[in-house]
């Protein structure tokens, strides 16, 4: 199973909106081959997003994130797998840094939770 497609299970299990998978890799300056990202409604739903990619990594692939940060105010949780990065954003906050149209030149991907 591929770490990519796990991360976008964890968000769907975790019940996220509006994920989507950026293709990076022919991205001048990327550091990662994906962006996944989604968010939730509340701090609880952002952690409990977070829980879910967290567990469905480990069970699926026995992958541990290479670092996570944001943690601690549950407005943008990420979680580096280092060729993936999942982005766990509180609505208001994924609205205010808009990922999607910063990297507008990568393919984009959307799932239906």
């Amino acid at each position: 199973m591929i770490l990519r497609d796990t991360i976008v299970e964890g968000l769907l299990d975790g019940k996220a909106k509006d994920v989507v998978c950026l293709d990076m890799r022919k991205i001048d300056g990327s550091i990662c081959d994906y962006f996944v990202i989604g968010h939730g409604d509340s701090s609880n739903h952002i952690e409990g997003i977070n829980r879910a990619v967290y567990k469905r990594c480990i069970k699926n692939l026995k992958e541990k994130p290479w670092k996570e940060e944001g943690k601690g105010n549950s407005e943008w949780i990420l979680m580096d797998y280092v060729k993936v990065i999942a982005h766990i954003f509180y609505k208001d906050t994924r609205s205010i840094y808009n990922l999607e149209e910063l990297w507008g030149d990568a393919p984009k991907k959307e799932y239906q939770s």
